[in-house]
């Protein structure tokens, strides 16, 4: 028989579980859709901040040794600087580099240039060039080693969103801070690094977006529960989403940067409507279909394709305001103008759009660092950027031959082991269903699988910079996987961790040994030839 005393406790327990009911259904639902729980955590922060302080130091150091344009650079940082100087692109006389080199910056012709690759990129370049002078190869670089250790920090933190582990993200913005092709594109201003870090940006919108619409359609879902209400027809209202918004602006960056872009927005487009109905679903609306339709996918079209758009078209405003950019009155002289400015402009846009897409589809020119999709996960034929031999005295060489290369292959164990774990992730994205896994293979669907449609163009290994994070991100998964989760035994937990700690070491060795082909140093030629691993890296 319980005593007064135990029958009052009972009693108060039972008017707390009653009152908690609201608490425990919450709950319920936000396990349900598997709504995170990240605190702010110092040492999260304090990690990534570091890879970022890493990163920076890698890319910064040594940045101007190599003081001429090398590869692309001399197309893109020349139209970076007229850029900020004209509005357009401007031609440039014939073999213009070595007086551009030498400080002559303003040699350039008073006609646009003819450019197949949207401005924005080289706008960036050019901001750089602005804040250093376009007199030094600081001023042409600085913008892209800024943001390639941004991109480190970014991907840390989106990893640890992505897989709510801080030790997954940190993995992840360790590879991206210590890889051979992020750290030569970070050191060198091509277009490719500005597209991935926009990319890389918008999927970490997205990411947010997915949670704090899943936060949302939980509370909303155990209120109903509650109060025994059934849901509107068309299911829980999303609300305003300012970070698909932001998502969209992103995107329609990186497609003002290369059209490849547009391969992100569409992906990761639908990756965003295929979470709000996986969503819409497991929260138990029957009309999940047609309420994602109407409620999140024709508002996420918009907010996305159509800020998209009118960021890209944004993009190109100096070229709209400029009265030389090349093609600028195309309409007129093809016969086809209305009469109204704007809308001419918008046709001559359009028709030197046209122009260009049929010289990117024509691209087939032999170039000996053209190399097939099919082995770009492989590293089998990186892209050469920049090569000098030298003489004993030359440039501090001290042995009788001596070399400085600039060659853009990744750490041999970052991509090798990745592409390993490309599979991994696959097998568990299917067999075990794991949003995570699709999540990170998304990247890597947007940005490496449609070039294998055009093995016959002439393209190159370096382009595997714009999926390079999501490489890591699989990686990284894999290695998290090899650790074990909280629910794992400590032994092995223990086990995973000297095993996975280990193999980062080594890694970042083989960064350190790959480091002076990364950057352009003068070795000496034997030591060059230990670092050609394959045939077909020289």
């Amino acid at each position: 028989m319980p005593t007064e005393e135990e029958a009052s406790d009972r009693a108060h327990r039972a008017v707390v579980d009653v009152d908690d009911e609201p608490r425990a259904v919450l709950a319920a639902y936000r396990r349900r859709l598997h709504v995170p729980d990240l605190p702010l955590s110092r040492l999260a922060w304090a990690g990534a901040m570091s890879l970022f302080g890493l990163a920076l130091v890698l890319r910064l150091w040594g940045l101007g040794t190599i003081d001429e344009l090398i590869f692309d650079e001399t197309y893109y940082v020349k139209d970076g600087y007229t850029l900020t100087q004209e509005g357009v692109e401007m031609s440039w006389p014939e073999e213009p580099d070595a007086a551009f080199e030498a400080g002559d910056v303003d040699s350039y012709d008073p006609e646009g240039a003819y450019v197949v690759h949207p401005p924005l990129g080289k706008w960036v370049i050019g901001t750089g060039m602005t804040l250093l002078g376009a007199d030094t190869a600081w001023g042409w670089r600085i913008s892209s080693a800024v943001l390639g250790a941004v991109a480190a920090l970014l991907l840390a933190r989106i990893g640890r969103r992505l897989f709510r582990s801080t030790t997954a993200g940190l993995i992840a913005g360790l590879l991206l801070a210590i890889d051979g092709v992020t750290l030569v594109h970070s050191r060198t201003s091509l277009l490719d690094p500005f597209l991935m870090l926009f990319a890389l940006a918008a999927f970490g919108a997205l990411l947010i977006d997915r949670d704090r619409f899943r936060e949302r359609l939980a509370v909303a879902s155990a209120q109903l529960h509650t109060a025994s209400l059934a849901p509107a027809p068309l299911g829980v209202s999303g609300g305003l989403r300012p970070w698909r918004l932001l998502a969209g602006v992103l995107l329609g960056m990186a497609c003002a940067v290369k059209w490849s872009g547009l391969y992100f927005l569409a992906v990761f487009g639908i990756m965003t409507v295929l979470w709000d109905w996986w969503a819409r679903r497991t929260a138990g609306e029957r009309g999940w279909l047609l309420g994602g339709l109407v409620r999140d996918a024709i508002p996420a079209f918009f907010a996305m394709v159509g800020t998209a758009l009118l960021t890209y078209l944004a993009s190109w405003a100096g070229w709209f305001s400029s009265q030389v950019g090349y093609n600028r009155h195309l309409a007129v002289e093809k016969g086809v103008a209305t009469g109204h400015g704007a809308i001419d402009s918008l046709i001559s846009l359009w028709l030197y759009h046209v122009q260009a897409y049929e010289f990117h589809v024509g691209l087939d020119a032999e170039h000996p660092y053209a190399a097939n999709p099919w082995g770009w996960l492989l590293q089998l034929r990186p892209t050469n950027f920049y090569y000098r031999s030298y003489e004993y005295g030359e440039q501090g060489c001290e042995v009788a031959k001596c070399a400085s290369h600039i060659l853009s292959v990744g750490n041999p164990l970052i991509w090798w082991l990745g592409t390993l774990a490309l599979l991994v992730t696959l097998a568990v994205a299917v067999l075990r269903r794991d949003g995570r896994a699709w999540a990170a293979l998304s990247g890597i669907l947007a940005g490496y699988v449609p070039w294998l449609m055009y093995t016959e163009r002439t393209i190159f290994t370096f382009y595997t910079v714009a999926f390079a994070p999501w490489l890591m991100l699989c990686l990284a998964y894999v290695m998290a996987l090899v650790i074990g989760g909280k629910r794992s035994d400590r032994e092995r937990r223990l086990a995973g961790g000297l095993f996975v700690g280990s193999l980062l070491v080594l890694i970042v060795l083989v960064s350190a040994f790959f480091w002076p082909i990364w950057t352009g140093q003068v070795i000496d030629l034997e030591q060059w030839r230990y670092r050609m691993w394959l045939p077909s890296w020289t």
